[in-house]
């Protein structure tokens, strides 16, 4: 965890980096690719993901060292062609898994949180799960288990091959010329996030896309089909909590409200989106069917309240930057602590993005959580030492939250146009 959080801190200000780079160059040309609350909602989703990996939640079955240890055939010499194989092997596996994510109804609850947003930017990429527990695509890696790929190699390319699928998340580059036919490209993945019924489940590849061409699930970009983004039943809401675990939710209530046993089991493994036939009728749901007419999801927002929710987002990017840079000091209860005390915060922002009432208790609990953490750490964790007076601040933060969140939902006179970034 402790090298995983190291290469995050070096990670994230590319992100943004890349982020405002893109921003400014869409202002130059003229083009929107982003809206304020869409990107705040993508950089929040992000950061749910990174502390549920601090949280240690994820269970996996069975352990890829395990396997090498026990399972492997081969013993490979020569490095380069180790990293090279597992980069291969880490590509194959995320193929598959990506692809099981989007046909299986279960589990593309893992997956939803990822093309919930209406907007295709670098952002978005960020939109990561916080509801997957169990590690269950380890069957992926047995191939690579048995040729002998240690597993501090995998450690290491795995973050590389993960990070490196950022960049194709734009709507800024064309096609590519020749590197079409090799890598995934952003043509090809603006095709994947597109609810277009010529490119619904297409383009699963992650770094190659050869993939895609071998196992018949490749789509070109169509110059007269401009792509559209979202999901098919559209989420309409910018909090992430809300949107993980969403599907997973409507899938508990067709299980529970079915009259065939049969139904009952068989819903969670069905095609994606797949309902029985006694609750579609009772209980229909509305999916888009004109993709080109559908209204994207706004909430009203004065000029004020959207920097309000900037000043939000940047602060817990401050405070979870923090943890990652000193994860070594702290025991990892203490770093539970401090994840909760962000994910209550974040749940409590993006419902005030949405002007929700749950932003009020979500609000209330986090000062009491976050003064509990000020008790037992004895100050912020440490933070007093690089920056005087860092714990009144924080204090004072989680005060000014609360209310500004209160002024904001229930007082502000003055509402503005809907915010159109």
């Amino acid at each position: 965890m402790e090298a995983y959080a190291q290469a995050l801190t070096y990670a994230i200000p590319g992100f943004i980096l890349l982020i405002i780079i893109e921003h400014l160059i869409s202002l130059r040309l003229g083009v929107q690719v982003n809206r304020a609350m869409d990107v705040i909602s993508s950089l929040s989703s992000g950061m749910t993901n990174t502390l549920k990996s601090l949280m240690g939640l994820t269970v996996i079955i069975l352990s890829y060292e395990w396997m090498v240890n026990h399972w492997a055939i081969f013993e490979i010499k020569s490095n380069l062609i180790l990293y090279v194989l597992a980069f291969i092997g880490l590509d194959f596996a995320g193929y598959w898994s990506h692809r099981f994510n989007h046909e299986i109804n279960v589990f593309w609850n893992r997956h939803i949180i990822h093309h919930s947003s209406e907007e295709f930017n670098l952002a978005c990429a960020l939109r990561q799960e916080v509801s997957a527990f169990i590690g269950i695509y380890f069957f992926l890696l047995i191939p690579m288990a048995l040729i002998g790929i240690p597993a501090h190699v995998v450690a290491v390319v795995g973050p590389v091959h993960f990070f490196a699928q950022f960049w194709y998340h734009t709507s800024l580059i064309g096609r590519m010329g020749f590197l079409e036919y090799i890598i995934v490209t952003p043509s090809h993945h603006r095709v994947h996030h597109a609810i277009n019924p010529e490119y619904i489940d297409k383009n699963y590849s992650e770094i190659f896309i050869i993939w895609d061409k071998l196992f018949g699930t490749f789509q070109e970009e169509l110059p007269e089909v401009p792509p559209v983004y979202g999901v098919k039943k559209a989420v309409r809401t910018w909090n992430p909590f809300l949107i993980n675990y969403m599907h997973i939710w409507q899938i508990v209530k067709d299980s529970w409200r079915t009259h065939n046993l049969w139904d009952k089991v068989r819903v969670w493994f069905m095609p994606t989106g797949w309902r029985p036939e006694d609750v579609k009728t009772k209980y229909p749901i509305e999916y888009t069917t004109d993709v080109y007419h559908r209204e994207k999801y706004r909430t009203e927002a004065s000029l004020a309240f959207v920097g309000w929710a900037w000043t939000q987002l940047f602060m817990m990017l401050i405070l979870m930057y923090y943890i990652l840079v000193r994860i070594a000091d702290f025991a990892p209860m203490d770093i539970f602590g401090y994840a909760v005390f962000l994910m209550i915060t974040i749940f409590g922002f993006t419902s005030a993005m949405d002007r929700h009432w749950l932003a009020v208790p979500a609000e209330g609990l986090k000062v009491l959580v976050g003064l509990f953490l000020v008790f037992k750490m004895d100050g912020w964790y440490g933070l007093d030492q690089y920056i005087p007076g860092a714990t009144l601040i924080v204090v004072a933060y989680m005060f000014l939250s609360l209310l500004s969140t209160l002024y904001f939902l229930y007082m502000e006179k003055q509402v503005g146009k809907l915010s159109a970034v």
